[in-house]
C-alpha cells in the first residue's frame, strides 16, 4: 500500500482555469491546485450542485492570504462545500472537529509509542502546513478561546514550531490553506439553538474573512432529488422541498419569536435521505402506509422530541394529504 505522506510529498501543483472547471466556461482566471489526487483528497460527489456562495470560496483559493471562516445554520453544506471544491482542485484535505476539551497538541502533533520507542507523530494543521493542504477546523466556535487563540501565529502566517518534536519549525507551504466552520459568526449563539458555542476572542476572529452559508435555494435541490431519487413524481420532489424549507424556517425561528423553533432541521443530506427511502418503501403502499411519512422518521423523525415529532406528522399530513 502506498504511504499517503510519501504520496502528498509527491504532488505537483498546476494551474486550473477556474471558470472551466467549476461552471464549464473557461474565463482565463487561474486557480492553483494540484495535478492528481492522494489518499487525502476527498472523493468528488457528481450530484454536488454549488451555491453562489461557491464564489467567495473559489476566490479566496486564488488568494490564499487570509484564513477563511464559514458559519452558517446546521446541514446547510459548509463543510461539504469546502471538501467538494478542494476534491475538484485534487487538494489533500487535513480535518478535525473541534470541542471543548481539544488542545493544541491535537492540531500540532504528540509523541506516540511506536514497537516500545518514542515517536513524534505530527497531528493535521502541522500536515497540511509541511505538506501544502488544506486545514479544515470544524465547529471553531466550540474551541476554548485561549487554545484558539494559539492559532494566531499560524494564521498570521508565521511557522508552526514544535518544541515536543526537538523544537522542529515548520514554514507554511505555498499551497496551504486553513478553513474554520461554524454555526455562528464567532461572536456566541443567541438563539439557544447551538448551546456550547463559545464567543471567540475579537483579535483571533480579525485574522478571518467571513463568509456566510445558508442553505440552498429550492430550484438547486429540487435538481438534485431529480438526480438522486428520479422514480419519484416531479411534484412529490418539489413538496419535499417546501416542506424541508419550513422545517428548516421553523428550526431557526423568526426574529419576532412568533413561531415556534424546533430542535431538529433539514440538511440537504437528510432530504435527500428521505426521498431515497421514500423509493424504496413504494412497496409498503399496498398495505395502507404512507411511504413518504414512513420514510420522513427514518430520514429525520425519530431524532426529533415527541413533540417536534407531532409538529412533522401534522405538517406532513398537511402537505402530502394523498401521498402514496
Amino acid at each position: 500500500m502506498t504511504d499517503p505522506l510519501a504520496e502528498i510529498g509527491s504532488l505537483s501543483a498546476v494551474d486550473f482555469d477556474a471558470g472551466a472547471l467549476f461552471s464549464g466556461q473557461p474565463s482565463g482566471r487561474k486557480i492553483k491546485g494540484y495535478a492528481a489526487p492522494c489518499q487525502h483528497t476527498p472523493a468528488i460527489d457528481p450530484d454536488t450542485l454549488f451555491p453562489a456562495v461557491m464564489r467567495d470560496l473559489v476566490v479566496w483559493f486564488m488568494g490564499g492570504n487570509d484564513s477563511l471562516y464559514l458559519f452558517g445554520p446546521t446541514g446547510s453544506g459548509k463543510t461539504s462545500l469546502v471538501r467538494q471544491v478542494a476534491a475538484r482542485l485534487n487538494y489533500p484535505v487535513f480535518d478535525v472537529t473541534g470541542h471543548g476539551r481539544l488542545e493544541f497538541s491535537d492540531l500540532a502533533g504528540h509523541l506516540t509509542v511506536d514497537n516500545g520507542s518514542m515517536r513524534f507523530q505530527h497531528g493535521p494543521l502541522a500536515l497540511a502546513m509541511k505538506h501544502g493542504g488544506l486545514f479544515l477546523l470544524n465547529e471553531i466556535d466550540l474551541l476554548d478561546p485561549a487554545t484558539a487563540a494559539g492559532l494566531n501565529g499560524v494564521l498570521d502566517g508565521a511557522p508552526l514550531c514544535i518544541p515536543e518534536n526537538g523544537g522542529e519549525v515548520i514554514p507554511p507551504h505555498p499551497m496551504f490553506r486553513f478553513v474554520a466552520t461554524a454555526n455562528t459568526n464567532g461572536g456566541s449563539d443567541g438563539t439557544g439553538l447551538y448551546q456550547g458555542t463559545l464567543r471567540q476572542n475579537l483579535a483571533f476572529m480579525d485574522r478571518f474573512w467571513l463568509c456566510e452559508v445558508t442553505y440552498p435555494d429550492p430550484t438547486s435541490e429540487i435538481q438534485i432529488l431529480e438526480r438522486r431519487a428520479p422514480a419519484l413524481p416531479a411534484d412529490l420532489r418539489s413538496t419535499m422541498v417546501e416542506f424541508a424549507n419550513e422545517v428548516r424556517r421553523l428550526f431557526i425561528g423568526d426574529s419576532d419569536g412568533q413561531h415556534q423553533s424546533i430542535e431538529v432541521t433539514f440538511s440537504t443530506r437528510t432530504l435527500i435521505r428521505w426521498a431515497d427511502l421514500t423509493q424504496r418503501f413504494q412497496p409498503l403502499a399496498r398495505t395502507g402506509i404512507q411511504p413518504v411519512t414512513y420514510a420522513l422518521d427514518r430520514a429525520l423523525g425519530f431524532r426529533a422530541s415527541p413533540p417536534t415529532r407531532a409538529l412533522l406528522h401534522e405538517l406532513g399530513q398537511r402537505l402530502f394529504p394523498s401521498a402514496s
